[in-house]
């Protein structure tokens, strides 16, 4: 399913976007796909980072609180 999506900018920016688009032999609308796409995909990279380190920093604290216990006499 297409959808039409639409959104405010100034001149000097259609223009600029043409022009790229055009140097790299892509419509102006295909060239903001690919833009959106490439910045949805650094974002989702980046969040995953994010709550990979959020996890990582969990899963370490647990681990030395387990090392902790081990002298306490409880197997």
């Amino acid at each position: 399913m297409t959808i039409t999506f639409s959104f405010r900018t100034t001149i000097e920016f259609v223009e600029q976007t043409q022009s790229f688009a055009g140097m790299v032999g892509l419509k102006s609308s295909e060239y903001v796909r690919e833009a959106v796409r490439e910045k949805n995909e650094r974002v989702m990279a980046d969040r995953l980072a994010m709550l990979s380190r959020k996890l990582s920093a969990k899963h370490q604290s647990f681990n030395e609180s387990l090392d902790d216990s081990i002298g306490d006499g409880i197997a």
